[in-house]
């Protein structure tokens, strides 16, 4: 977070977006992450407070500092947290690259989403693992975008739905760095790392993903890069919204779409 650029920008509906998915994937992600009692957890890159309110009431007695470079996006999360009556957390203004915590500060971090936007996420890792406490754990969750496969897979939606990957490359990021969630902690010096794949799948027999993933997560963030990929000359107007288009059908009656995200845990 070298930076302010966020690569879906920071408009109301990237923050609809963000949260449509924290519900979405609710159980698919946070089921398995609950912190003790008395826990001091780093939650880094925070954005809107999104996943803050689920761990937060995952683990209400564990004591939250949720950070993220972006003042706005705090304010939106600040809002949030109160509206759910949120207790147990505290949002500040940090950079995850120069973290003003002292040493062995934390018994936990929590980082979701935040690498793939990263120029250099090895030394991110390694920035968070300074201010956990020995025998602390880490928990990353990235999603791959190289994972998604759709029914009916048309020339246009695949064209699209790599313009994003290649938008956020341009940008200096990597939104296909799910499968590298292992060797990415392992560099940064973490120890004990497991990594799982979570996978979301959707078809008209799971309303609620056909909704709540493609519908409201997945094609608006591909919709969010529509300007800077027609400006990189990535693809043109005309088959970027074919693309969208066609998206749209893989939730439709005979539509599929499966999506991959990687779960690490490490330890220092």
């Amino acid at each position: 977070m070298t930076s302010h650029y966020y690569v879906h920008g920071y408009s109301e509906r990237e923050s609809v977006r963000l949260s449509d998915q924290a519900n979405t994937l609710e159980e698919l992600l946070h089921s398995d992450t609950k912190y003790p009692a008395g826990s001091m957890v780093l939650e880094a890159g925070c954005g809107i407070g999104a996943q803050t309110v689920i761990l937060s009431r995952n683990s209400p007695q564990a004591r939250i500092t949720s950070i993220d470079i972006s003042e706005e996006s705090l304010d939106k999360a600040k809002e949030r947290a109160a509206g759910q009556g949120v207790k147990n957390a505290e949002f500040r203004v940090e950079n995850i690259f120069d973290l003003p915590f002292e040493d062995e500060s934390f018994d936990h971090v929590f980082v979701c989403f935040v690498l793939e936007h990263l120029k250099e996420p090895v030394k991110a890792l390694a920035s968070l693992r300074r201010v956990l406490r020995t025998g602390g754990t880490i928990t990353v969750i990235e999603g791959d975008h190289g994972s998604c496969f759709f029914h009916p897979e048309t020339e246009a939606a695949v064209k699209t739905w790599n313009s994003l990957v290649e938008v956020q490359a341009k940008l200096g990021g990597n939104s296909l760095i799910g499968r590298q969630t292992y060797p990415l902690l392992k560099r940064a010096g973490f120890t004990n790392a497991t990594v799982s794949p979570r996978m979301v799948y959707s078809d008209a027999s799971r309303p609620h993903m056909e909704e709540g993933f493609v519908r409201r997560t997945i094609i608006p963030m591909v919709e969010g890069v529509r300007e800077s990929a027609i400006e990189m000359g990535i693809i043109d107007a005309a088959t970027f919204d074919h693309g969208i288009a066609d998206l749209y059908r893989t939730a439709g009656e005979e539509g599929t779409f499966n999506y991959m995200f990687f779960k690490g845990v490490g330890r220092k």
